[in-house]
């Protein structure tokens, strides 16, 4: 009699406990469409002083670049070391802070002149960056965000991002919005609302309903890139 109780036991405590409630999905509204230069292959972007300043990808042809927003035109720009595939980026202070997909570099440039004034190391790749006023934040393509010191860029803790108990894999651009962490889910059209003191997914964006979505040629044309 024991070892049926005891064989049942879970099953009883299963049939008892609550089911786990869905993550809520959001849907977006158009707002306002703006030219973009459709050669950039876009990694990092963020939002400053009225102007995007975006990073762009791809060996011998990575920049970052200030981008008037009405028009689309690009008003300066940087070229990353030729040899290097360009990602994420965010401003510090007076600077601006780019990663590279495997080049385990970094580069901190002048927000104003764009001169390159340092660079630093990391293992692993670089996909994106983002910045809560105190840390910045980095992902690399894992479940795994990595919390960096802004000014030496060492690496200080890491948060494993899941929902629902499961990692979630790629995630890709960063932003820091109201005390959340938005990231999008490389080759998806998700973004995650991405709690930063559990690592928790509180809700997802769907961006499915965009035109762009819709049809496209090309398997590397996939939404990326967040400002606010």
């Amino acid at each position: 009699m024991r070892s049926w109780m005891l064989a049942f036991l879970p099953l009883l405590l299963a049939m008892q406990a609550p089911a786990l409630a869905e993550l809520p999905t959001y849907g977006v509204t158009v707002v306002h469409a703006y030219p973009h230069d459709t050669r950039a292959f876009t990694e990092g972007l963020f939002y400053l002083d009225g102007f995007l300043f975006e990073s762009t990808g791809q060996i011998g042809q990575s920049n970052i670049r200030k981008v008037r927003l009405v028009d689309g035109a690009v008003v300066q720009s940087q070229a990353i070391p030729a040899t290097m595939f360009g990602e994420g980026i965010v401003n510090w202070k007076g600077d601006i802070v780019s990663l590279t997909w495997r080049g385990e570099t970094g580069f901190r440039w002048n927000l104003k002149s764009f001169a390159r004034e340092d660079e630093f190391h990391y293992p692993g790749e670089g996909w994106a960056l983002t910045q809560d006023g105190v840390d910045i934040i980095m992902s690399d393509g894992t479940p795994t965000l990595r919390i960096l010191d802004p000014l030496t860029m060492k690496e200080k803790r890491r948060l494993t991002v899941t929902a629902e108990g499961k990692p979630v894999i790629n995630l890709n651009e960063l932003e820091w919005v109201k005390g959340e962490i938005l990231a999008n889910i490389w080759m998806t059209n998700r973004i995650a609302r991405i709690n930063p003191m559990t690592g928790n997914v509180i809700g997802w964006i769907d961006l499915s309903g965009l035109p762009e979505t819709l049809v496209t040629l090309n398997p590397d044309a996939v939404p990326n890139g967040i400002a606010y």
